[in-house]
């Protein structure tokens, strides 16, 4: 019996040829019957990958070996199976699409004067000491991820940018909307860490003073976590799952569009030209209830 498996990883550091990384790992990936995507750049790798748990184990030692990805931080999850509809590996300027690769500085350590990184027990125990912002105190969550991600699940009182891409991310910084924040300590978030690693850079260089990033994201923070700390409801996943919970009591965020019951469940919008992603409870969706997102043509 087969064990779906999916992990998740990131590395940057300098590829002089990103372009023999990527026909090594689709060579390696494809041979193993793995599906997901990869991409890679002169800053590094960043991976989503299922498939059955021997031949997963067997990309992680093989993809070990090469000295630079050697200290990944692998993050492992339960598929469901076929979690993926194929394998893709790219080449791109930037591991993470902010639309500004200049000011992301590379070495073998990581990305150059980001945040600080900081491990589930000193999240909590920041906020502790300095308590949040929305409560009279000076801590700040700082979504780095897309509103409808943050739908289904944030942190306490986060703050959450009004973005549908990470593109987004520079313009609302340059607005003004958060110049409150510069002096305060802000941790920023997103799914596994990778996003905030040039989120904390982009903030910085426009004057944001303290900032701080989640080691190994929200997965590795409910991990550690579960249901007792300052991460509520489901987490958003790019994988057929669509969301995952970090203990069996976690609440749903997000609303139905249909009912407005509680529902961490996304479907696409039946136009097969928009296909944008909405909320729809699994009763609802039963029902033939709602086809249509709103956005491009008025629900049914």
């Amino acid at each position: 019996m087969s064990i779906p498996k999916i992990v998740l990883f990131y590395v940057f550091t300098p590829l002089p040829d990103p372009e023999a990384i990527r026909l090594w790992q689709h060579t390696l990936a494809d041979s193993l019957h793995l599906r997901g995507r990869v991409i890679v750049s002169a800053q590094g790798i960043n991976a989503t990958l299922g498939g059955d748990l021997p031949d997963v184990k067997k990309y992680v030692r093989a993809m070990r070996e090469y000295t630079p990805f050697k200290a990944a931080d692998v993050k492992w999850s339960d598929g469901v199976g076929d979690d993926f509809p194929r394998l893709s590996v790219k080449v791109r300027d930037e591991l993470v699409t902010f639309g500004h690769p200049a000011e992301v500085v590379v070495d073998e350590s990581g990305v150059v004067g980001g945040g600080v990184h900081l491990s589930p027990a000193q999240v909590d125990e920041l906020v502790a000491e300095r308590g949040l912002a929305s409560q009279g105190g000076e801590v700040v969550f700082f979504d780095g991820r897309n509103e409808m991600e943050a739908a289904i699940g944030r942190f306490a009182d986060a703050v959450v940018p009004e973005t549908e891409a990470t593109r987004d991310f520079v313009a609302e910084l340059e607005s003004g909307k958060y110049d409150e924040l510069k002096d305060k300590p802000v941790i920023t978030y997103c799914t596994g860490g990778i996003r905030c690693e040039v989120l904390s850079v982009l903030m910085k260089n426009r004057g944001f003073q303290e900032v701080y990033q989640i080691d190994g994201g929200i997965v590795r923070y409910g991990e550690a976590r579960g249901t007792d700390g300052l991460w509520d409801g489901s987490l958003y996943v790019f994988d057929k799952r669509m969301h995952q919970e970090f203990g069996p009591n976690a609440r749903s965020l997000g609303t139905c569009v249909e009912c407005g019951k509680p529902t961490a469940d996304y479907v696409n919008c039946v136009d097969q030209s928009c296909r944008r992603q909405f909320l729809r409870c699994r009763a609802c969706t039963a029902a033939g209830a709602h086809p249509s997102c709103g956005h491009c043509a008025p629900a049914a």
